[in-house]
């Protein structure tokens, strides 16, 4: 699909002014050929070169299909002379589809056999008669097989089908034609081009339409000719040369020779360079290839013919390379509905009336903020051809520059996913109007950047923007997570979104569109409008109808009708010939009762076994099936085959398979019935009516037949029978089963490195799951699914995106009770957010991954255990540098840490509250959003901007779950609105400069209280804000209130301020509780209002300890335990039973947690530099924590060269150092030392721990006994130690402190390590900065970095200092590489750079401007 530039703007604004073509990833190739030619070749093809082919496109993300209508077929399917019709309409759709080769030729010896014309004109079918008066049985014949229809405009006579004709007589009737065409023609009656129609072979004119009726022909077509190899070239003379020598020997016609001659001779002038020559012997071009293979020229045909397709693919692929642009998706799916919408406006509008009003309410709203239009009523009644007519007449209404956004939701996969939607919708519109495009999907609100686009696009004012959206029903379900509240309840100016729903489904609507004039009903056609539209249809289509038949199509819509029954019916007239009795004509009132004629009709003409089956595997699919994908299925299926071969067996004895004219022909009946719909990236079929969708249901799938479709479409995706297994089958022609190979679509997991093969993600899953035998399922989900298939898993977050994979996990558990498959799940919404917030990459996935699961391995060997090894034996191969976790460092599943909400983009979250029995979570952000949440699911459920808020320097959330409203209180104002429906309810503001920094809501009374910085005591109305009181409260002096709680039972606020005075307030006055010794950071009352914590600097009131300034608290419901957090970037847990003993500690992502909010055993928190919310679970499986309590200081710690002890402090400032052992998961040793610990070094080599203390001394232990400790005394500025680095040889230690360097030289003795008075010290001499990194190098060489960002290589034996220039920030880390040659520096300005330290200069630098959202235990 190659577009050009002014095709995509084309695209971008919705304009239909010229005829898009169909997004496709589809090589749809047609095989021509004599029927009695060619076999061998045929063959051959199927069994080699098919596979080959097939195998190149899918490397390439594409669908290969042959379509071969005369392979497989025998008499009793033979083509006949309506098939002709339906051969060339074949060669139509491969140029259509394809973009690639689209058509290949294969000819010989034979010209193939003339066709009789399906109708001819009444003066020429009478001028034909006039030439046969004296042979009676001939003008018999036509008169026998010609039927004259008066109904056509002019008349025609049409050739009748007759079951039980044979072929000899097909050629009779074919023989009287081309006579009496000779005779016409002698007289002047015709002219010669209308007499030679009647000598052209079915072949002849399938090259004619494939090669030379196509405008593109050279880019798409290839013909071979198998020539005798006494001619060299396909000469005119030299075929009649040798086709009189067959017709001497009897074997060939000479009038279809010479036929045969002239068409070689015309492909050969127009187009030499399509033509491929394969040279026989004589004998075997006449009789060798029908009796007995010939491998070595059935090699090279096939050979030429790989490559030559091969060929042609390729280049087409080059012609659009980059042509779609990006993204390249895109434009793909506008393309799908621009054709589609183009398709469904051809014809007139039945609805002109409505389409009117529609469009000068549309004009009127312009300058106007509205409401969106809502379009509703019943199914089949015109909804989506009514939208596809106002879509093409926007631009006649507004203005050549409006931008409209169309999208049938039905036909896309696109319409399941409200996220994906949203953010396709605004790409669209940011690309056409020039606006900044949303972030990647999953990164901010989706929801809200639409709505704030709408806004901007308005605001733009240059172009309207018109928004048509067709079936929004699964968008507005109650199970979407965003339900209604996607939908935008105003339009700003210029700005228009037109919807339709069905009518049952609209009153989920009415709590976000209010106004009844904004809906608009489709009402059934009335009798004289249906009869208008009758007229209309036949004289476009060339045709009428009887005055009997026209009463009866009246009569059967007497009281009117909806849509679809009428246009189905007008399909079903247009058909009728005069001459058909009317008795056999049928005209149905009702489209569920037509679909059940058509599939009566489809099961006599094509058997009910292959009809039956192929609906059903279309009704089963998940998104529809391509035609490709359907043919493979019918294929597989031994029941449909033993039906098609019960008369005659099969063509072949190695390759079986469904012929593809019987699928051509259903097809051909069942097209108005089907709809494209663009999934997975490929074109797929679906129904286009649901109520011929539930007919098939209904018809065809019992909840047996329905197992059986599901198991072989699995068996199908799973590529069980693919790669040349052969699959046994009863055929009635044989007395026992046969395996044959079915040449299906083999189904691996990527395709290439590149293209994964997306169609087997979708459906595999889905599949296993919907057959429904449980066992099976348990056993093949985790076999083929999920169990030890880490690849599976990597695959499909790379190609979809985490959420995608975990609602195939969510399919599983609904049938499978299995708690690995559960903690899987969970683990990946573990990974979800960092992915989403990050480029994801496959090696990502496998390293956070095993570092979740690896602590599991032991306890769930078969599953998580499965996946851990398959992890490590990945990055065994894997070429690139990559992080191996060598034990379980990141959360794992069924820990705390239940999931991550991201969603605030580059938005601090200013205040968190949680309701609905710890379900549901408001929040808001610096960018004035108030978010609702849904905390099972972790999805966004509802986004408010709120355009009055202030600065919220403060910010407090109040949830009133009775009233169904939430209380929003910023700055000097309190907004409140509806939970239901996002509506605002009312709005209080303060005086300007006296902004309120307490708010509460008392629910008993119906009150909102205030409290200003000036001492402002005000209640309100909690329901319409109305004013109740005003009071000033007592001795404040100058403090400012900082926080409160209110008591609920007591009716009273508790009030903290900013020189520490704890104030109880109340409507009668103020009274001082406590005074405490600092400000007051935060109040928290207990669930039961008996307990109350305050917090201040590092203590609580309760006097909990802690090691920062301490920020939030909670307290359980029992009242048994706090949970606090601080600066030290964790969350603590106390117990009260146990005289506050801290019990637990939850690390989280590195960053001071704000916030902490309590409901029963869910825990929320926060941090203002983090751009997301952690959901966690108190409640949770103490074996699926990891058992190291935390760390108190992450740059203060050490591990074992093999990362199998790790050693810290156990807190920031404790005297002790914990040694972990990583393997096991347990505290292997506590070391206590004479002050607080500063730094860490192992000397792995000497078996070591060096220790740097506060104090300034360095003890050092030997790591096999705890018992002789030596110590480096302190420096004479006793000053703490910063840093220790050693050698790598591990034969010299440097000891910084502040602005000193010491070197000393590392020896052991007899009795231990020796260590005498240092070999260097050094000062660094740079005012305002100290030491922040070292490394020491060979040759008695440091290389250290400051503060404030220099960095410097200084030689100690030399006493030179050489300076290092890049960074301008604090010098966070330096290393050297193993020889060093190398050393890496990173700054906190996210700056590394890459230095050749022999010559002291940089090498490269690299800078990330994005920080990973990384939840590490800390």
């Amino acid at each position: 699909m190659s577009l050009s530039l002014d095709l995509h703007q084309q695209l971008l604004q919705g304009k239909w002014g010229s005829r898009h073509v169909r997004p496709t990833n589809l090589i749809r190739v047609f095989v021509s050929s004599a029927p009695t030619d060619m076999e061998a070749e045929r063959d051959a093809l199927m069994e080699v070169a098919y596979p080959e082919v097939q195998a190149t496109c899918q490397k390439y993300g594409l669908i290969f299909e042959v379509i071969d209508l005369r392979w497989g077929i025998h008499d009793a399917m033979g083509a006949g002379h309506v098939t002709t019709q339906l051969f060339l309409e074949e060669i139509r759709r491969c140029q259509k589809l394809s973009i690639g080769p689209s058509f290949i030729a294969l000819l010989g010896s034979h010209y193939g056999n003339c066709p009789a014309p399906l109708t001819i004109k009444e003066q020429e079918f009478e001028a034909f008669l006039s030439q046969l008066p004296e042979e009676p049985h001939t003008l018999q014949l036509l008169a026998q097989w010609y039927l004259k229809d008066e109904n056509a405009i002019p008349p025609v006579y049409v050739l009748q089908q007759s079951p039980q004709a044979k072929f000899d007589q097909g050629q009779s009737l074919v023989l009287a034609l081309q006579k009496a065409a000779w005779e016409a023609e002698k007289c002047g009656l015709i002219s010669q081009e209308q007499r030679q129609l009647y000598h052209k072979s079915e072949i002849h004119n399938e090259i004619e339409t494939g090669l030379f009726s196509s405008g593109e022909n050279e880019l798409g077509a290839v013909v071979f000719f198998r020539e005798v190899k006494e001619l060299e070239e396909p000469t005119l003379d030299g075929l009649n040369s040798q086709l009189q020598e067959e017709e001497e020997d009897g074997v060939l016609d000479s009038e279809d020779q010479q036929m045969l001659a002239e068409l070689k001779t015309k492909i050969a002038n127009f187009y030499p360079d399509q033509i491929k020559v394969h040279k026989v012997s004589r004998n075997m071009a006449l009789s060798g290839l029908r009796h007995k293979r010939q491998p070595k020229y059935l090699k090279e045909f096939c050979e030429q013919f790989i490559v030559a397709t091969n060929h042609q693919m390729l280049r087409s692929l080059r012609s659009q390379e980059g042509s779609l642009g990006s993204p390249g998706s895109l434009f793909q799916e506008l393309v799908h509905h621009t054709a589609l919408g183009q398709e469904w406006s051809q014809t007139s509008c039945w609805r002109q009336e409505l389409l009117d009003r529609l469009c000068q309410r549309i004009k009127q709203n312009n300058d106007l903020v509205h409401s969106p239009l809502v379009i509703h009523g019943p199914p089949g009644c015109g909804k989506t051809t009514l939208l596809c007519h106002l879509c093409k007449a926007m631009h006649a209404v507004l203005g050549q520059e409006t931008v409209v956004v169309f999208r049938l939701l039905e036909t896309s996969q696109l319409g399941s996913s409200c996220d994906n939607l949203l953010h396709n919708i605004c790409l669209q519109v940011c690309l056409a109007m020039g606006l900044p495009p949303p972030c990647a999907r999953g990164v901010g609100s989706s929801v809200l950047f639409f709505h704030s686009l709408l806004l901007s696009a308005s605001v733009q004012g240059t172009q309207p923007l018109v928004l048509i959206l067709d079936s929004v029903e699964p968008l507005c379900a109650p199970r979407d997570p965003y339900g209604v509240f996607w939908l935008p309840k105003i339009c700003p100016p210029k700005v228009h979104l037109i919807i339709s729903v069905l009518l049952e489904e609209h009153g989920a609507l009415r709590k976000v569109i209010i106004t009844p004039e904004d809906y608009f009903e489709m009402e059934p056609l009335s009798h004289e409008q249906v009869g208008e539209i009758l007229g209309k249809h036949l004289v476009s289509a060339g045709r009428t109808l009887s005055p009997s038949q026209r009463a009866l199509f009246q009569k059967t819509f007497s009281e009117g009708g909806h849509a679809l029954p009428v246009a189905l019916a007008n399909t079903e007239a247009q058909q009728w010939a005069s001459y058909n009795p009317l008795s056999a004509l049928v005209i149905l009132p009702t489209a569920s009762e037509a679909a059940h004629h058509l599939c009566g009709y489809l099961e006599q003409v094509h058997g009910s076994i292959l009809v039956g089956h192929a609906l059903g595997y279309l009704a089963c699919s998940r998104y529809g099936l391509s035609e490709a994908e359907l043919k493979d299925i019918l294929s597989l299926d031994n029941e449909v085959l033993s039906e098609v071969y019960r008369l005659h067996p099969p063509p072949s004895k190695v390759v079986l398979r469904l012929p593809p004219l019987l699928w051509a022909r259903l097809y051909h009946d069942l097209t108005q019935w089907l709809v494209e719909r663009w999934a997975d990236g490929f074109m797929l079929m679906g129904f286009l009516h649901r109520e011929f969708s539930a007919v098939v249901q209904e018809r065809y799938l019992t909840p047996e037949e329905r197992t059986k479709r599901h198991l072989l479409l699995a068996d199908f995706f799973r590529g069980t029978w693919s790669w040349g297994m052969k699959k046994p089958v009863q055929l009635p022609s044989s007395s026992k089963p046969v395996s044959f190979d079915r040449k299906v679509t083999p189904q691996p997991l990527w395709f290439s490195s590149t293209f994964a093969n997306q169609r087997k993600l979708s459906e595999l899953p889905f599949h296993l799951l919907q057959a429904g035998r449980i066992e099976e399922l348990k056993r093949d989900v985790l076999e083929f699914l999920l169990a030890g298939n880490m690849n599976w898993i990597a695959c499909k977050i790379i190609t979809t995106d985490v959420g995608s994979l975990t609602s195939d996990f969510a399919m599983c558990l609904v049938h499978i009770s299995c708690p690995e498959l559960r903690l899987l799940r969970d683990s990946l919404l573990l990974l979800e957010p960092i992915l989403d917030a990050t480029e994801c990459r496959v090696e990502m996935i496998y390293t956070e991954m095993l570092a979740r699961l690896h602590f599991l391995a032991p306890l769930y060997p078969n599953l998580i255990g499965s996946l851990c090894q398959q992890c490590l034996s990945w990055f065994g191969s894997w070429p690139h540098p990559v992080l191996i976790p060598l034990c379980g460092f990141l959360y794992p599943p069924g820990g705390p840490l239940q999931k991550t909400i991201s969603g605030f983009p580059e938005a601090e979250i200013r205040c968190v509250r949680v309701f609905k029995k710890g379900m549901h979570a408001a929040s808001v952000a610096l960018d004035h959003t108030l978010r609702l949440w849904n905390l099972v699911s972790g999805r966004e459920k509802l986004s408010i901007h709120n355009v009055h808020a202030g600065e919220q320097n403060w910010c407090q959330l109040y949830v009133d779950e009775k009233n169904r409203i939430i209380y929003w209180a910023s700055g000097s104002e309190v907004n409140a609105w509806y939970l239901e429906i996002g509506v605002p309810a009312f709005r209080i503001a303060n005086e300007p400069l006296d902004e309120w920094l307490c708010t509460a809501v008392f629910t008993p009374r119906l009150v909102v209280v205030t409290v200003s910085a000036r001492g402002t005591l005000c209640l309100w109305d909690s329901i319409s804000g109305q004013l109740h009181s005003k009071q000033e409260l007592l001795e404040l002096g100058e403090e400012v209130p900082t926080c409160s709680v209110l008591l609920q039972k007591l009716g009273r606020m508790v009030a903290g301020f900013n020189q520490g005075s704890l104030l109880m307030i109340s409507s009668d006055g103020n009274s001082l509780l406590k005074k405490l010794p600092a400000g007051i950071r935060f109040v928290v009352l207990s669930k039961d209002e008996s307990l109350l914590a305050t917090g201040f600097h590092q203590f609580m009131a309760s006097d909990l300890m802690h090691n920062g300034e301490v920020n939030a608290a909670a307290i359980s419901a029992d009242n048994t335990t706090v949970f606090t957090s601080s600066n030290d970037d964790c969350i603590w847990v106390w117990s009260l039973t146990k005289q506050g003993l801290l019990i637990d500690v939850l690390g989280d992502t590195g960053m001071p947690i704000i916030h902490l909010v309590l409901w029963d055993s869910t825990l929320v928190s926060s941090s203002r530099h983090t751009p997301y919310l952690r959901v966690w679970d108190l409640g949770y499986n103490r074996k699926h924590k990891q058992l190291l309590p935390h760390m108190a200081c992450t740059q203060c710690i050490a591990l074992s060269h093999d990362a199998k002890y790790f050693y810290l402090p156990q807190t920031s400032k404790s005297c002790n150092v914990v040694i972990w052992d990583s393997v096991e998961g347990e505290e292997y040793d506590t070391l206590d030392v004479s002050a607080p610990v500063q730094c860490l070094e192992v000397a792995e080599q000497r078996n070591l721990l060096f220790v740097g203390l506060a104090s300034g001394t360095v003890l050092v232990f030997p790591l096999d006994s705890r018992q002789d400790v030596d110590c480096i005394p302190p420096a004479e500025n006793q000053k703490p130690i910063n840093i220790l680095a050693l050698t790598q040889n591990e034969f010299q230690l440097a000891i910084a402190c502040d602005d000193m360097v010491q070197v000393l030289n590392v020896e052991l003795g007899e009795s231990g390590p020796l260590f005498d008075q240092p070999v260097y010290m050094f000062y660094t001499q740079i005012p305002g900065a100290i030491i922040s990194s070292m490394a020491l190098l060979a040759g008695y060489r440091v290389l250290y970095g400051m503060t404030s960002g220099e960095l410097f290589l200084y030689n100690c034996p030399q006493s030179q200092v050489f300076p290092l220039e890049a960074h301008s920030s604090n010098i966070t880390c330096l290393k050297t590489s193993n020889e060093e040659k190398w050393a890496v520096s990173g700054s906190a300005d996210s700056l590394q750079c890459l230095w050749d330290v022999d010559l002291c200069c940089q090498e490269h630098e690299m800078f990330f401007q994005k920080v990973l959202l990384l939840d590490t235990i800390t």
